[in-house]
């Protein structure tokens, strides 16, 4: 199971951190990744790294403003959010999925959360 939780309403240039607690398995050989779906979009890859952190990718659109990065004892994966933009206004899915290569594409992941929503105003 995963569970999303962090969003909110702030300020655009504000930040925020999304956490996505992990449970129910053993997370060594999966990947987590981090999705967001605007109103009327596509749902869209935001971050992705592997439980080891060998391996981190990211969108243009938030490289460089977004960090993904893990809590091993806590079994989270974070999304710390900063400089945020009203396009960031999207609700938030992490998902988790048991390979080796992270993926970007949705349907790449077989595990979701429930969805955070995060809304930035101008």
């Amino acid at each position: 199971q995963l569970q999303a939780s962090g969003g909110g309403l702030v300020q655009a240039g504000g930040s925020l951190r999304l956490s996505c607690a992990a449970s129910g398995r053993a997370f060594s050989s999966y990947v987590f990744g981090w999705f967001r779906q605007a109103p009327g979009k596509e749902r869209e890859f935001v971050a992705v790294r592997t439980w080891s952190g060998d391996l981190t990718y990211y969108a243009d659109s938030v490289k460089g403003r977004f960090t993904i990065s893990r809590e091993k004892a806590k079994n989270t994966v974070y999304l710390q959010m900063n400089s945020l933009k009203p396009e960031d206004t999207a609700v938030y899915y992490c998902a988790a999925d048991a390979r080796v290569i992270p993926g970007t594409r949705t349907h790449e992941y077989t595990y979701w959360g429930q969805g955070t929503q995060v809304t930035v105003s101008s």
